[in-house]
């Protein structure tokens, strides 16, 4: 129940729940969903994180009846929903998603790639406001890297890791993109034994996340497109320096206040991530665990590369390196500037 919870963010139900932190619940809102503006659904904010939420739920009943109908036990069915709406990635069984049918794989892999859609769509699309959802820059993003990388990845194993069929290699291919880009964390197949250039591909991933307003964590979608945009416009403007050229999403400028933003969460990001290495290393920690244990905690995935692959655990760790790795995984899922706010005196005074 935590595990479910905790994916639409304990913060979206604090907001919703307790409405008399006024604008304090607006500043948690963008910090937990770290779109350009946020988008409000009703013009209370209370309003709009009720409407998430509900969406949440009715997602993980959806997902629950299609997983009993299956081969699961209605236990297994809701412990299994819980985990990929809030992209945790927990289950029941020690091997994961891998003994369960090709069904219930790709059951819980469109769930995953609802989980990790801005929650803003799913909205739109219930009302069947669907040029909305097709014109979202971010969305159109997010599935076009789904597609791409699936693909491949799928190729790539067909010819350098044969598979009994198609369909199989498919299957694990497009389980594990969208698991480690939904920071989900399931598993059906060792990406750790596959081609070198497949598996980093694969790690090149867990510094994507989810789109902003799902329950995904890592950087996300949204941040990466403006780097790439803002980087795309430098060059322009290097050409053309009297032109003034914004960076635009979804057809309307962003302010340059924004995209400070987004440089400088990306920047504090890479940097904790450098010295959660040079921390793991210098406690004993191989370069390639700590990497893998590093980024998968920040971005809140689950399994990484090294001693921390989609087949291990963190068992092995010492308490000092379980406790800096579960610190890593609260800092990622907080989104860094939420603990910044939550500890900065003009927030509480305001």
């Amino acid at each position: 129940m935590t595990h479910w919870l905790g994916g639409m963010g304990i913060i979206v139900l604090t907001v919703a729940i307790l409405p008399f932190l006024g604008i304090g619940g607006m500043q948690l809102l963008v910090a937990e969903m770290p779109g350009i503006t946020p988008d409000k659904l009703h013009p209370r904010i209370t309003a709009t994180a009720k409407r998430l939420w509900g969406i949440y739920v009715l997602l993980t009943f959806a997902e629950t009846l299609i997983l009993w109908l299956g081969e699961m036990n209605f236990f297994d069915a809701i412990c299994h929903s819980f985990a990929t709406m809030a992209t945790g990635g927990f289950s029941t069984k020690n091997d994961s998603i891998t003994g369960f049918s090709p069904f219930t794989q790709y059951v819980i892999a469109v769930f995953m790639i609802f989980a990790g859609t801005n929650f803003t769509i799913h909205y739109l699309a219930l009302h069947r406001k669907f040029d909305r959802v097709w014109a979202n820059q971010e969305f159109k993003t997010y599935a076009s890297i789904i597609v791409i990388v699936t693909l491949i990845v799928t190729i790539g194993l067909l010819i350098f890791h044969p598979f009994p069929t198609v369909e199989s290699a498919f299957r694990d291919a497009l389980f594990t993109v969208v698991s480690i880009l939904t920071t989900t964390g399931f598993v059906t197949a060792d990406y750790y034994t596959w081609p070198v250039f497949l598996w980093v591909i694969i790690f090149m991933l867990m510094f994507v996340g989810g789109s902003a307003g799902s329950t995904g964590g890592g950087i996300k979608v949204v941040r990466h497109l403006l780097l790439f945009k803002n980087s795309w416009i430098e060059l322009k403007r290097a050409i053309h320096p009297q032109a003034i050229i914004p960076v635009k999403f979804n057809g309307k400028s962003v302010s340059q206040q924004i995209i400070f933003n987004v440089m400088a969460f990306f920047l504090l990001y890479m940097l904790i991530f450098a010295v959660g290495i040079v921390v793991m290393t210098f406690i004993g920690t191989d370069f390639e665990t700590s990497i893998g244990a590093v980024v998968a905690s920040l971005g809140n995935i689950g399994p990484g590369i090294g001693g921390v692959g989609p087949v291990d655990n963190y068992a092995f760790f010492t308490p000092f390196s379980k406790w800096f790795l579960s610190f890593l995984m609260l800092l990622g899922r907080l989104e860094l500037f939420t603990v910044l706010i939550v500890i900065s005196p003009a927030f509480w005074r305001s």
